[in-house]
């Protein structure tokens, strides 16, 4: 009888390619050089920490770190020990972090250096013990006497285990890792990856490039942020090098890119833009990269052509999926002969969904419209998670079933499309009021929820705003209904519940919102004035408060 073949995890391929290639350069951070046995070497130590302290029945870590050498062992670490990763970004707002950290119900927090300056106010709001693991602090006395709630491990505690296994025994719809995404009720919204959904990209990805253990590939996501995934897992997956680029370097990566003789690039499309404002996208520049891939964002061709220019030699795709069905889950590649036309309003298409996944394009009544007619994306196979984290309600609103799909459950994007006679889908816009800000998915809704409670305002609307090639690099405000407002005061809130992102970069206070023939908010009016470039001169000392008289 053929035995059944065992189910590989996320962190298998891994494993394989410290067999095969040990002494191989698998991450350079920081200015150094880890090998894979080194590699594996810091994540067993920690990985033993957490089967040694496993006290709860949470199958989830929480990691407080920002792409340093701490952050890549102790994602392996916590994967190799059979737990799913929860990753906390050091840069966003404590009371922010604190939220996912509640929601999350971990037990256990790993923090690097990164996250010290955070960890102190974290730790006394957090009203559960945990047990905080501190592999770059070797003595944690200090902490322990002031948060005797929680229980400290610093590295004196953290012995080499040579012998520890890699090889948990982990369950295809275990979570390999759980990021939380903004949320239109003000809160942190929860999205679950299964080790079945990560594994089916791995595998999809792995086949459509030709990859292996000399390519040296990009790693500029924040963790927080899906396409990290890719960055890790399909590079170790081949035994392949990760180079961690440094933040100054994170929008303006052409001396990175060359210096490290990167073969495989993957950000989102607004890096093409900065580069070409500084003028460093010179035809040719980047002779070393084969594939180049875009996602997080709409691609603009004229981005793309320009990319093509300078990375001659290069594959270029552009790579499209929300965070719920796992990284990307369809991808067009650009041709220099033919895309620009197959453009539509000067976007490149997301293409055509991965081989084993599924789409249907639907009315407001979820029936799937004809080719050319636009509608709301719906996505369904393996690489789409079940639902959100602890949200039922929201769950069935996102997850649901089609006429004539029969019982499978479709999870609704809220992207609108149109899929051409050849299926190729183009990206039109959105249902809600959902964006992307650097690359970012933001609920402007939560942006708005802050600003209320900020300014004690029941009207608010925000605006993703300035808005170049399908990209938005900021965020603005209007509000009504309040007499004056103190700018300094506002954006220290914002600044203290929403990553620096998001925060208003403008408030414009209005006598009245302007409405449109249904006696709603007129948003395009707003964006209008915004294009017009017709506001009037700032009142105010800060030129962030502006006041606003309709006429």
């Amino acid at each position: 009888m053929t035995q059944p073949t065992p189910f590989r995890s996320l962190i298998d391929g891994f494993v394989e390619s410290v067999n095969r290639f040990p002494a191989r350069e698998a991450l350079v951070v920081d200015g150094e050089c880890l090998s894979y046995i080194a590699l594996q070497g810091l994540a067993a130590k920690i990985a033993f920490v957490i089967r040694r302290h496993e006290h709860d029945a949470s199958s989830l870590v929480a990691l407080l770190a920002h792409r340093s050498k701490t952050a890549y062992a102790s994602i392996l670490g916590i994967l190799g020990a059979g737990k799913g990763y929860v990753p906390l970004n050091p840069k966003f707002p404590v009371e922010r972090t604190r939220r996912m950290l509640d929601l999350s119900g971990c037990g256990m927090l790993i923090a690097g250096t990164e996250g010290f300056q955070h960890l102190p106010k974290l730790l006394i709001e957090v009203n559960r013990p945990l047990t905080v693991i501190l592999p770059d602090l070797v003595d944690a006395s200090g902490l322990t006497s002031g948060f005797p709630q929680h229980r400290f491990v610093a590295s004196k505690e953290m012995a080499d285990n040579d012998s520890f296994s890699f090889r948990p025994e982990v369950s295809p719809s275990g979570i390999a890792y759980l990021l939380f995404t903004s949320g239109s009720t003000g809160q942190p919204k929860g999205v679950p990856i299964a080790q079945s959904n990560v594994r089916s990209y791995l595998q999809y990805v792995c086949d459509r490039y030709d990859l292996d253990e000399t390519d040296r590939f990009s790693q500029e996501f924040d963790l927080t942020f899906d396409l990290s995934v890719h960055d890790m897992f399909v590079c170790w997956e081949r035994g392949a090098c990760l180079f961690s680029v440094p933040e100054t370097s994170v929008m303006a990566p052409a001396k990175f890119i060359r210096e490290h003789r990167l073969t495989m690039w993957f950000s989102v499309p607004s890096v093409i833009g900065v580069l070409a404002r500084m003028r460093l996208l010179r035809p040719g520049c980047f002779p070393s990269l084969r594939y180049s891939l875009f996602c997080g964002e709409p691609l603009a061709s004229s981005y793309a052509q320009l990319w093509q220019e300078a990375a001659p030699n290069s594959i270029v795709e552009n790579l499209y999926g929300p965070t719920e069905t796992t990284i990307a889950i369809s991808n067009y590649r650009w041709n220099k002969t033919g895309s620009s036309e197959e453009s539509v309003n000067g976007i490149v298409p997301i293409g055509w969904i991965f081989d084993g996944q599924e789409c249907s394009v639907i009315d407001a009544d979820r029936k799937a419209v004809s080719a050319g007619v636009p509608g709301e994306l719906c996505l369904c196979g393996s690489q789409v998670t079940t639902g959100y984290w602890n949200e039922p309600r929201k769950t069935q609103e996102q997850f649901v079933r089609l006429p004539a799909a029969g019982e499978r459950i479709w999870y609704r994007t809220g992207d609108i499309v149109q899929q051409d006679t050849n299926g190729c889908l183009h990206y039109l816009g959105r249902v809600d009021h959902q964006v992307k800000i650097r690359g970012y998915r933001v609920e402007l809704q939560e942006i708005e929820a802050a600003l209320r409670r900020a300014c004690g305002a029941a009207q608010v609307v925000s605006i993703a705003w300035p808005v170049e090639n399908g990209t938005a690099d900021g965020v603005v405000a209007f509000v009504s209904g309040v007499d004056a407002l103190d700018h300094d005061q506002v954006s220290a809130y914002c600044g203290k519940v929403l990553p620096g992102y998001m925060v208003p970069r403008k408030i414009y206070l209005c006598d009245e919102m302007p409405l449109n023939a249904n006696g709603k908010i007129d948003r395009s009016r707003l964006v209008s004035i915004l294009e017009s470039e017709e506001l009037p001169a700032p009142i105010a000392a800060k030129d962030e408060f502006i006041k606003i008289t309709w006429s």
